[in-house]
């Protein structure tokens, strides 16, 4: 009882300082405070590649030792007070929004099961992965993902040639199907949650997102058609005969998606003036509802999904347990880069915003495409994309109008260019795993590349002469 005491007179007194934290001046830090957002990012980058089982069993306590190693010198440095409302503005602001979209996009579409066995004909295959691209801006590039990946490898399971499918499925769906609302793609979601409109990215990269697709969908017809055209292509017997005829099960999952769209689109048209203020933080009531709705669609998708579409789906919590617990590490130890980056270039990091501005001190689109993206491609796109955002000055208000090509830019860099390397986008990796749990003899780290490479690469540089010059 007395610890009890003690602890709630050292929170009282901590009270007015926490709610009166200024804002981090990046001015006053080194670049050492860098370190733990570096570290972490190599480690989900290098780890699984260097030591799988070692990560498997213990990515989360490497996170939280990078996290410490940011969190506790801080505290000491500048205070109890501006430590914990950066980690609740961090909380609060950021991750937990973010993780509880992801969840119910999760959930929702794990709840989904598309019955029966195609057959992958070139037209059926161009026709998946275009749908999977519509979709992927409505129920995020990991929904998307994991209700069609699963259907499209058993319709190509007798065909000896079909790695590359997988391959464009990750271009495609994967990545830059996303690249069109919040919902998309966690980097733009974390764009509307710093306040970018829900229709901006529609409205702005429509033409580099139609032509990319476009372009890959062709490319992937064409390459396909020729897999199929020849003799030794087809096994003689179909490995995964199915006699059940063509539908979904758990279709109710439908309806919660549009729920999803709703509650998003929701939060951000609805200008309240009711605000809570949680240490310095505010959180406003259409977040804070959205977020309360997710939730609930989250569970009543568990309730209401029979059992064998689960089963059927291999549906289980891991591959977002491990999202929500990398992205716990990743969006504290962020808070001294953004800092440091916003204090532009008299900051630490006035080399990188001297690098994508031009000599006149306007910012240079193509530098922040290819800047933005080529990170996107090592480092996962959703902090690359909060990185660039605050580097270009970070008020929304002014991206979307007068620096509406850089915003432009930072987004297409993020989307596009995540699909670079297994390790740039998460649904990536999880479309690999299930690839080669079905017997798909997926491109090592490096083969992949060499197909982004010869693929993705030609077509970006394209896009930055048409659209970003």
């Amino acid at each position: 009882m007395t610890l009890s005491r003690g602890l709630a007179a050292t929170l009282l007194l901590a009270l007015p300082q926490l709610a009166l934290a200024a804002e981090l001046d990046g001015r006053q830090l080194t670049p050492l405070w860098a370190v733990p957002f570096v570290g972490i990012l190599l480690s989900i980058a290098l780890m699984p590649l260097l030591a799988l089982r070692f990560w498997h069993h213990h990515y989360g306590k490497v996170t939280a030792a990078w996290a410490l190693a940011f969190l506790v010198p801080f505290a000491l440095t500048f205070g109890f007070g501006a430590a914990a409302a950066s980690f609740v503005h961090a909380l609060l602001a950021e991750y937990l929004p973010f993780v509880i979209l992801l969840t119910a996009l999760f959930t929702v579409a794990g709840g989904i099961y598309i019955r029966g066995n195609l057959h992958g004909s070139p037209g059926l295959n161009t026709g998946i992965l275009a749908v999977g691209a519509v979709l992927a801006s409505f129920m995020g590039t990991t929904g998307a993902s994991m209700l069609l990946i699963r259907p499209l490898i058993r319709a190509n399971d007798n065909r000896r040639h079909k790695a590359h499918v997988v391959v464009f499925f990750i271009f495609i769906v994967a990545n830059a199907g996303g690249s069109l609302t919040p919902l998309g793609d966690p980097p733009l979601f974390l764009g509307f949650l710093k306040g970018v409109d829900f229709f901006w990215t529609l409205r702005n990269i429509f033409p580099e997102t139609l032509f990319l697709l476009g372009t890959l969908l062709v490319l992937f017809y064409a390459l396909d058609s020729w897999f199929y055209r020849r003799r030794e292509e087809f096994q003689p017997v179909d490995p995964t005969p199915d006699t059940r005829a063509i539908g979904f099960d758990g279709a109710r999952n439908f309806w919660l998606l549009a729920v999803i769209v709703a509650l998003v689109l929701m939060s951000g048209t609805w200008e309240s003036g009711v605000h809570f203020d949680v240490l310095g933080t505010q959180v406003g009531l259409p977040g804070l509802l959205r977020d309360i709705g997710l939730v609930a669609v989250t569970l009543v998708s568990l309730q209401l999904t029979p059992a064998s579409v689960h089963r059927d789906n291999q549906f289980s919590w891991g591959p977002m347990a491990e999202v929500a617990k990398l992205f716990a590490g990743i969006f504290l130890t962020i808070i001294p880069v953004i800092a440091m980056l916003r204090a532009g270039v008299d900051g630490p990091f006035g080399a990188i915003v001297a690098a994508v501005t031009r000599p006149d001190g306007t910012p240079d689109p193509a530098m922040y495409f290819w800047a933005t993206g080529a990170l996107s491609s090592f480092l996962d796109n959703a902090p690359t994309y909060l990185v660039f955002f605050n580097t270009a000055g970070g008020d929304p208000a002014v991206l979307m109008t007068t620096m509406a090509p850089t915003l432009a830019a930072i987004s297409a860099g993020a989307v596009f260019m995540g699909a670079n390397t297994y390790i740039g986008n998460a649904p990536n990796l999880m479309v690999k795993a299930i690839a080669e749990d079905r017997g798909v003899k997926m491109p090592s780290f490096f083969g992949y590349m060499a197909w982004s490479g010869a693929v993705l690469v030609p077509l970006f540089v394209l896009i930055t002469f048409i659209w970003f010059r």
